[in-house]
């Protein structure tokens, strides 16, 4: 588009070391540049530096900054980010908190429009998490083709950053901040329930998937093998005649007989691939692939088979087109569940709506304490508190110095007890600042997954939140001659056919949940005890070297 040419100021975060040959710009934090090409896609954008130099920088490493003079016209080029299904005022207002404009719409901010036909795709209820790693697509105008090579380029915050400017396409200006719509297909988010639950010819018929009642209420049904894989392999590779470096990963999938050679797919577009970076990436893509192989609808669909399974570009494409043409998208994947269950009352579904959207809200306000509190706790452990103990270490070999400059032929035991204690508190010193990434590091990872997770349920709720009131205007539609009675009484259904797959899906977000935090913490805990462990005997050893009189 090109909007997206419009040259406009920004703000550097941190420091960027341009590589050499990578068409890259060197960049220092606080420094000004003009943001010249917004286009570039992959998680990059095109900046000019004072000196004339123009050149590639990460995106997450600059922030676009508006004056109160700026008008609204300087402001259009992120018209075509925006969601259509927000207003901009309420996008505009909300910072970074996914949670803050579905509160503020009790119909989870769709068009209570019953007159206008809905347009476009309808809106995907279980899409994709964004795991605090917002994907930056080239927007609803590229082409398919080009999706085929760049759809999988996406950009970091790297580590556990205190303040995510980016999170969820967020661009931040002044105190606030815009979002951006990260959506490939901008017409899934269009269109509210009405279109499920008022569709007079469902799509053709489909293979079901079945809800049944377990111990714990309506679960999915479950495939008898479970499929996994294994990402492994990297290697550093480019695009664009070397415009773009990326790193390739290697999945390879159990269950299916079929040999994985996965490259491109997960690519990650930095100017650097240090070692820690690349291991880092590869345990996140890990992690995300497990749970979407442990996830009995997604693993079992044709996307993410042919995902894992095609041979070639030519069967991609195939594969891809097919997808395009399937009409049971968005919220039309409704009917295509079949509960085993009787219809729930109206009234039933919308406790449940709530009781859902209360308890994530307050698990997205827990994790992100978690990673706040962890984050600080990381920074002391690798910064002040080893600096600490290499003080005690340094002054206990400093006393010892001391004595023995006494002259005194009788303390040499002291002055060499004191000498290794001064030593074992720079050994207690390197192992704090090493300790978190043998504990920290896996209990941030997990919460900053569910963080991503968590930040889906607002969209999701929302599209349920708008279902239980458009069935709650059935009275009237029926009396304004809108829909008939028995449109009414299909709309109760379908909705109870949403609340079922809802409730599923919570369940088996619960399971995932209880599974992943009893590892995670049991893993945490044996760690700290073997890091107190190494310090107590460290402790004992020193201790042991004092003599008595």
């Amino acid at each position: 588009m090109d909007s997206f040419l419009i040259a406009f100021q920004a703000q550097v975060l941190y420091d960027f070391t341009a590589e050499p040959g990578n068409n890259e710009l060197t960049v220092r934090e606080g420094e000004t540049v003009t943001i010249t090409n917004q286009s570039i896609g992959g998680g990059w954008i095109e900046a000019q530096n004072s000196k004339g130099q123009v050149g590639l920088v990460p995106e997450d490493y600059i922030e676009v900054r508006f004056s109160d003079s700026d008008t609204a016209d300087d402001l259009s080029i992120f018209d075509a980010f925006a969601p259509a299904s927000t207003p901009a005022q309420n996008q505009a207002s909300n910072g970074n908190d996914p949670w803050s404009v579905w509160n503020a719409d009790s119909s989870g901010g769709f068009n209570n429009n019953w007159a206008s036909n809905p347009e476009g795709t309808p809106a995907d209820p279980w899409g994709s998490a964004s795991q605090g790693h917002p994907q930056a697509y080239q927007g609803p105008g590229a082409e398919l083709d080009e999706w085929d090579d760049e759809w999988d380029d996406m950009k970091s915050t790297g580590g556990y950053a205190e303040s995510e400017s980016g999170e969820s396409g967020a661009i931040q200006r002044g105190g606030t901040s815009m979002k951006i719509s990260l959506n490939k297909f901008p017409g899934f988010s269009k269109s509210g329930p009405e279109l499920y639950l008022l569709c007079k010819q469902l799509p053709k018929e489909k293979e079901k998937l079945t809800i049944y009642m377990g111990e714990v209420g309506p679960v999915w049904s479950y495939p008898d093998t479970q499929l996994d894989c294994v990402v492994a392999d990297p290697k550093k590779g480019s695009k664009m005649y070397g415009l773009k470096s990326y790193i390739e990963y290697q999945i390879t999938a159990s269950v299916i007989p079929v040999p994985m050679n996965r490259y491109r797919l997960f690519s990650m577009v930095l100017g650097r691939f240090e070692e820690e970076f690349i291991k880092m990436r590869m345990e996140r893509l890990q992690g995300w692939m497990t749970r979407m192989c442990r996830h009995p609808i997604i693993s079992s669909s044709e996307v993410f088979q042919l995902f894992l399974t095609y041979k070639d570009e030519k069967d991609w494409k195939t594969g891809k087109r097919k997808a395009e043409k399937d009409e049971t998208v968005g919220v039309m994947i409704f009917s295509t569940i079949e509960p085993e269950a009787p219809d729930l009352d109206p009234l039933d579904v919308e406790k449940k709506c709530e009781q859902f959207s209360r308890f994530t809200k307050a698990m997205d306000d827990s994790v992100k304490e978690i990673l706040t509190v962890g984050q600080e706790h990381w920074k002391r452990c690798t910064g002040p508190l080893p600096k600490e103990y290499q003080r005690i270490g340094k002054a206990f070999q400093n006393m010892s110095t001391v004595f023995t400059s006494s002259g005194y032929q009788g303390e040499s035991t002291l002055t060499d007890a004191l000498t290794a204690a001064g030593k074992t508190y720079e050994e207690i010193a390197q192992l704090v600042a090493e300790q978190p990434k043998k504990d920290l590091h896996f209990l941030m990872e997990t919460n900053n997954e569910y963080k991503g997770l968590l930040g889906c349920f607002p969209d999701t709720i929302a599209v349920h939140k708008a279902a239980i009131e458009k069935v709650k205007e059935g009275d009237k539609l029926v009396g304004t001659n809108k829909i008939t009675a028995q449109e009414k009484g299909t709309m109760a259904k379908r909705l109870s056919t949403m609340s079922y797959a809802l409730q599923a899906e919570m369940n088996h977000f619960h399971n995932n949940r209880i599974y992943d935090y009893n590892r995670v913490m049991q893993l945490y805990l044996e760690e700290q005890v073997t890091f107190y462990e190494t310090i107590a005997a460290k402790l004992r050893q020193a201790h042991s070297q004092f003599t008595t009189m």
